[in-house]
């Protein structure tokens, strides 16, 4: 989690308000989160993935390039840096056929 709040600490309060978590033991430091950065963190129900339907649609994205299988520490940081940028660099039919990068940046000219 000290990773996560090193990033998002960089970012306006208003743009770093929740974080919604599967029930997965990687997420138990969701405290640390929440303190490091005073967002709030929401948890689904087990076994209703529909309750984050963004993530489970941008897992589904990632796992085009990155297969479940795939051992996550023999990716470079470049390369999920690259990934990361292509995904975000893509428009949504959602986002009035905006990308979500341009979404984000609109939304911290904004002020929240």
């Amino acid at each position: 989690m000290d990773k996560i709040v090193r990033a998002f600490s960089l970012l306006p309060a208003f743009a770093r308000q929740s974080f919604t978590f599967d029930r997965g033991t990687e997420f138990a430091g969701f405290r640390a989160l929440e303190e490091g950065i005073g967002a709030c963190s929401w948890f689904c129900d087990p076994s209703a993935p529909w309750q984050k339907g963004t993530v489970e649609n941008t897992n589904k994205r990632i796992r085009r390039f990155l297969p479940g299988s795939t051992d996550l520490a023999v990716v470079s940081q470049r390369d999920l840096l690259r990934l990361t940028r292509h995904i975000n660099d893509q428009p949504r039919k959602c986002l009035g056929y905006r990308t979500p990068a341009e979404v984000f940046i609109a939304h911290l000219q904004e002020g929240g």
